[in-house]
């Protein structure tokens, strides 16, 4: 496992493009699963997506305190329900924080690291933070759901929201 180098705006525009889907996952993949999963834990996240270290392919990690990580490949959210509003922050927007609307809940499928299927109903932090990195796959960052400039704040590296 190698801690790689992560993207942040304004410059790396990899943030901003929608990434391709895995057509197979195999030992490659699951290399980047580990590089990814040793990146989010130096930097103290709780999820990171592959454009986060500037690989544009469909993959995210998730790690909840006290839960062991795990993998989505080509994840897609076939449910959602409910909103609440949430204060984010991201690895790749070092310095700032945001009031934003997410989810309640979202029921997600993908693959594992091993490329079997999975579902996985989500609640709570994780189904934020599922969201979240969905939507790096996307090119969209948490900056984007900010509704006015005056919900967008700069934060204190241990104020930092959530470390998404």
């Amino acid at each position: 496992m190698a801690v790689r180098k992560m993207c942040c705006l304004p410059g790396d525009l990899v943030l901003r493009q929608k990434a391709k889907r895995v057509p197979t996952v195999d030992g490659s993949i699951r290399r980047l699963i580990d590089d990814m999963v040793a990146t989010m834990q130096q930097q103290g996240g709780v999820g990171l997506a592959a454009p986060q270290i500037g690989v544009s392919l469909r993959v995210v990690v998730i790690q909840l305190p006290d839960e062991e990580p795990f993998a989505l490949v080509n994840p897609e959210i076939v449910k959602r329900s409910g909103e609440r509003e949430v204060v984010e922050g991201c690895l790749s927007v070092p310095g700032y924080a945001g009031d934003i609307r997410r989810s309640v809940s979202v029921t997600v499928k993908g693959w594992d690291r091993w490329g079997k299927p999975v579902r996985i109903k989500a609640t709570g932090l994780q189904a934020q933070a599922l969201e979240h990195e969905l939507d790096h796959l996307n090119g969209v960052l948490f900056v984007d759901h900010v509704e006015s400039p005056d919900r967008l704040r700069r934060v204190g590296t241990e104020a930092q929201a959530e470390g998404m």
